[in-house]
């Protein structure tokens, strides 16, 4: 991080993606930004290894414990990047992966905007990439797959709520990734494999991508539902479908 006697102050929030967990992929900008800031907001999934290295001074929050009250969780932590920039500090929220990706982070943008709060945005490296390729899975191959779709499985298949097109994605030819969705990925494979998807069609878990924790479950769309719960797989994982799987050196698994 940058030495306190060369801080320079950043006003409003800078919206920072942290990436996938492994400290050394936030951007170098991120990472700048961090060093400069009064007050750091931060999620669970992230570089938390990078706010131990924050001054003392500069005051960590901990997304996830913002008393919110009357106020839903999201609508909180917004007010609270208001209150701290409103104050005229140099605010960062720190965010796992990319802020713009299933991060919620243009509805933080909107909120600040109406308060008139400047904003910047900052990339990061997006888990549903990055977390593969840890695991010596590349999401396209020449050859393999053209093409690469990310979704999200926080809500199942049969959940009116879903806006994901289920049996449209069991057609595609290329790979798959599924972001937050461990516990349903048994409903999810069925609904593939009931629209098409071949049953052995070749299924990673990646869980704690980037990180010492890193781990690799393979499957197959048939017995992803059944390994999940015999390999004790737990949240966060990438979980990656198609050929692609298949195509690396056991060593990079």
């Amino acid at each position: 991080l940058v030495a306190p006697h060369h801080r320079t102050r950043t006003p409003g929030v800078a919206l920072v993606g942290g990436g996938p967990g492994d400290p050394d992929l936030i951007t170098v900008r991120g990472r700048r930004l961090l060093a400069e800031a009064d007050v750091v907001i931060a999620d669970r999934l992230g570089p938390r290894d990078l706010l131990a290295e924050l001054p003392p001074h500069v005051e960590v929050i901990d997304a996830a414990k913002i008393p919110y009250g009357r106020y839903m969780a999201q609508e909180a932590i917004n007010n609270a990047l208001i209150e701290h920039a409103k104050q005229g500090k140099s605010v960062v929220r720190l965010k796992g992966g990319d802020p713009f990706v299933y991060g919620r982070g243009m509805e933080e943008v909107l909120a600040l905007a109406e308060a008139g709060i400047p904003c910047t945005v900052v990339p990061g490296i997006s888990s549903s990439i990055s977390v593969p390729g840890a695991a010596g899975i590349p999401v396209t191959h020449r050859g393999v797959a053209h093409e690469f779709t990310v979704v999200s499985g926080h809500v199942a298949p049969d959940d009116k709520r879903s806006l994901v097109d289920w049996p449209s994605l069991a057609k595609l030819t290329g790979t798959l990734v599924v972001l937050m969705g461990v516990d349903k990925i048994g409903k999810i494979a069925e609904t593939l494999i009931a629209h098409g998807k071949p049953a052995d069609t070749p299924v990673a878990l990646v869980q704690e991508g980037t990180t010492a924790a890193q781990r690799r479950v393979d499957a197959t769309l048939a017995t992803v539902g059944e390994t999940v719960r015999t390999e004790d797989v737990k949240p966060p994982a990438v979980i990656v479908i198609g050929a692609v799987v298949t195509v690396g050196p056991e060593v990079l698994a």
